[in-house]
């Protein structure tokens, strides 16, 4: 049994320390709205804390799932601080590979294993412990946690040094953006000739045109129902921040910011906490 923390309980983090304490960890949270963390602690029989610093104290390995490079450099701070010597910080937040690279900086001064480890999989995944997550760090390190981790994920694969894992999620987020607006254009397609989205899924699902997004979204966007987690919020921060990264690199981001541009669309439409699959409903 390990001394867990876990800092920050959105709709990802919340599960995802359930599962860690249903494991049999020692498992004590923190949420800047101490009122869900008090919520977790009830309902799995664990522990909370109203700072940052009492979760993480004594701990072997600590957590966070936050919302953006602000929000982890302000929590990694005090837990960086708090935390043992030889521990292990894994930052499960989507955020930039500069962010990352500042949060082992200082966890190097305490000598503490720092992990950039952004997950995939929305709600659903981290409800069923069916994650997929991109690590960057020490290998070592990454040895060393890997056992915790695979408590709520079905992938987890090391990506290199400390920002590869974030640089890995900016890739996934381009794909499901760009197969997002080709589905989305497919299935109005469809429906203004006439077809039906069920039948269309079930005739092209199995070939060359299929996806998860497809497998998971394509009915559901044929009936105009967008209430599966991952805001269209979310997925603009995540955009912009792969943008911001390929203009340091030099990578081409057309299409990218073509899609960004249509969840602005969405945005205006009053859709910030549709899901990402609302592409369509600028088409309509």
């Amino acid at each position: 049994m390990a001394k867990l923390a876990f800092l920050g309980l959105g709709v990802m983090g919340f599960p995802m320390a359930g599962h860690l304490q249903t494991a049999g960890h020692d498992v004590c949270v923190w949420n800047r709205t101490s009122s869900k963390s008090a919520v977790w602690a009830k309902q799995y029989t664990g522990k909370a804390e109203k700072t940052v610093e009492d979760a993480v104290t004594g701990c072997d390995m600590v957590m966070m799932c936050v919302g953006n490079d602000q929000d982890v450099m302000a929590v990694a701070a005090p837990a960086i601080t708090a935390m043992e010597t030889g521990s292990i910080l894994v930052d499960h937040t989507t955020a930039s590979a500069i962010c990352a690279r500042s949060c082992n900086e200082m966890a190097m001064q305490k000598d503490i294993g720092f992990l950039d480890a952004p997950i995939s999989g929305g709600e659903a995944g981290a409800v069923n412990g069916q994650l997929t997550i991109m690590c960057g760090g020490d290998e070592q390190v990454y040895d060393k946690a890997l056992p915790i981790l695979e408590i709520y994920a079905k992938a987890i694969k090391h990506m290199g040094p400390v920002g590869a894992g974030q640089l890995t999620k900016m890739v996934n987020q381009i794909c499901i953006a760009g197969t997002l607006q080709g589905l989305s254009e497919a299935l109005n397609f469809a429906q203004r000739a006439g077809l039906d989205v069920d039948e269309v899924v079930e005739a092209i699902g199995k070939g060359a045109a299929q996806s998860w997004q497809m497998d998971n979204r394509a009915r559901t966007m044929g009936r105009g129902e967008f209430e599966f987690g991952f805001a269209v919020d979310w997925m603009r921060k995540d955009l912009q921040i792969a943008i911001d990264e390929a203009a340091t690199n030099g990578a081409d981001m057309t299409l990218t910011k073509l899609v960004d541009g249509y969840y602005a669309d969405i945005q205006n439409m009053g859709g910030n906490r549709w899901d990402t699959s609302s592409l369509i409903k600028r088409l309509k």
